[in-house]
């Protein structure tokens, strides 16, 4: 298995996301603390949104109104929706399974090549299918370091075809 285009992008999608963040949170050249990728023309549909004060950790939902569910890009949600800061809880909202819909759960990998490929031989199990219903499941980031999420279901065909991985590296929060 080589280094292919796909991994060098994902590569310099990891380095954009660590560099904005670090830029957004010490107001590098913007004169407030924005969330968005440490520059006043933002990338993505967030550059409009309201400051960040990095005041304490964030409740975010994952998929924003969209939950968590097959056929929507989560990679490209993360990306918009990054930085991620250290005790920030990840909220994951699902429907339990009946006879008209799939199941669903969250995995965490341990490591890129696994999540890359949606091998969850080593992947593990942090919201069972049921989990995701009511309020949601919870993962508070608390260590610094990639955590890389997906759906297990059907044998990692969601992962793979669905849509549904992604990855967040959380920050240390700035404050002034």
């Amino acid at each position: 298995m080589g280094f292919t285009h796909a991994h060098g992008l994902i590569l310099a999608l990891i380095a954009a996301s660590m560099l904005g963040g670090s830029m957004g949170n010490r107001d590098w050249g913007h004169s407030s603390n924005y969330t968005g990728w440490g520059w006043g023309w933002g990338w993505g549909s967030h550059h409009n949104q309201p400051l960040n004060e990095t005041a304490g950790p964030n409740k975010i939902i994952v998929g924003g109104s969209e939950n968590w569910h097959f056929g929507f890009n989560y990679s490209e949600w993360a990306f918009q929706n990054a930085p991620f800061y250290f005790n920030d809880t990840l909220v994951f909202k699902y429907d339990p399974p009946t006879n008209n819909t799939f199941p669903h759960s969250v995995y965490l990998f341990h490591d890129f090549w696994s999540y890359l490929n949606c091998d969850l031989k080593r992947a593990k199990m942090i919201a069972n299918p049921t989990q995701g219903g009511g309020d949601g499941f919870e993962f508070v980031l608390k260590r610094w370091r990639p955590h890389y999420f997906a759906c297990g279901e059907r044998n990692g065909v969601h992962c793979k075809a669905g849509g549904m991985r992604f990855m967040v590296v959380p920050l240390f929060r700035w404050h002034y």
